[in-house]
């Protein structure tokens, strides 16, 4: 490869490459040539810069496993050819997205810099020309050893970049609209790019790996948010729904349901019916623990304890080992593992 950085864009769709429509006042999708064109600065970096894009950018409330198998296929397919690669994305599934992607790229040693903008990138104050050009910077920086700095999904995102797959939207106004709640940034931008090294993942044997990509998600999957006042009605028909394997459960607190014997005994059932069902909090921050009667009474029904893992990573993560043709058991068993860095164990 070539001494200068060699950097690809894929470009997906999301609000960095809109343009309001003159008629209507609406965001509407306009050819990837023309983001470059409204990002001179970009020539300044002297990179080798590629792009590829999907033939109908797409909002990323459209988002689907199927876009991240073209997402994760282009990345095989020029993974030898660039330093780094950079996604622009819309911010809606954007968590769901690189969640997805960081396991789908079994044994990834290089940065894919996930990014998007609040504002299209032709607007004024857009927050998109320095996300863009940040994600760029950082797909091509190396460490001391001439190493890639970052080798995982991450998300880049106005003064932060974060693992993706412990990042969540927290904001829909908010340049600073992504957040890591139970792990710290990968690096602050400021007048600089401080990188935190110790957060950065690094496996243990990642001088023996070679890239794996894995193109099947299972999608039998559904969350099921608590809230008081829920029916039992309701829930078991939640629970019986055809074609579902895997639950999230998303408890309050520190992993806590209700404590009714109709409400253990649905779930129970569930277990015993071969489903999988793991318990995350709706918290923000913060991670299940076996600390109340009601998270001991959830996991003595069967039900996995999901750590401090977000809901993306959580639903995304179980699409993956489901998709990998497991059963229950042993899906509900890696669920005590980290795969990639998504869960605090």
């Amino acid at each position: 490869m070539s001494h200068r950085p060699r950097i690809l864009i894929i470009y997906t769709g999301g609000t960095i490459g809109m343009i309001e429509n003159p008629d209507t006042g609406t965001l509407q999708p306009f050819d990837f040539s023309h983001l470059l064109d409204n990002v001179p600065k970009i020539k300044m970096l002297n990179y080798v810069i590629d792009n590829v894009q999907f033939d109908e950018p797409i909002d990323s409330s459209d988002m689907d496993p199927s876009h991240w198998v073209r997402i994760a296929a282009a990345i095989e397919r020029e993974y030898d050819n660039y330093h780094g690669f950079v996604v622009l994305h819309g911010t809606d599934t954007m968590a769901y997205s690189a969640s997805a992607l960081s396991f789908m790229l079994e044994g990834l040693r290089k940065p894919v810099i996930i990014t998007g903008s609040q504002l299209p990138i032709g607007e004024v104050r857009t927050d998109g020309e320095e996300n863009l050009i940040t994600a760029l910077q950082i797909a091509a920086a190396t460490n001391a050893d001439g190493a890639p700095m970052v080798q995982e999904v991450a998300i880049l995102f106005e003064d932060y970049l974060w693992r993706g797959n412990r990042s969540t939207k927290m904001s829909a106004d908010n340049f600073n609209a992504f957040k890591s709640n139970n792990y710290p940034a990968l690096a602050k931008i400021g007048l600089g790019i401080h990188y935190n090294e110790d957060a950065l993942y690094r496996p243990a044997n990642a001088e023996n790996t070679a890239l794996k990509v894995h193109y099947t998600l299972d999608t039998g999957v559904m969350f099921v948010d608590l809230f008081p006042g829920m029916r039992e009605s309701t829930l078991r028909h939640q629970l019986s729904t055809p074609g579902i394997k895997g639950i999230v459960l998303k408890t309050y607190g520190a992993g806590n349901a209700p404590t009714a014997q109709w409400f253990t005994e649905a779930l129970s059932n569930a277990v015993n019916q071969g489903k999988v069902v793991l318990n995350v909090t709706q918290c923000v921050n913060g991670a299940v623990h076996k600390r109340y009667m009601s998270a001991n009474t959830l996991a003595n029904a069967g039900v996995v304890s999901g750590g401090d893992m977000t809901a993306e990573a959580a639903i995304t993560k179980m699409m993956f080992l489901f998709g990998l043709g497991l059963d229950s058991k042993e899906v509900a068993e890696r669920f005590s593992h980290a795969l990639c860095g998504e869960v605090t164990l």
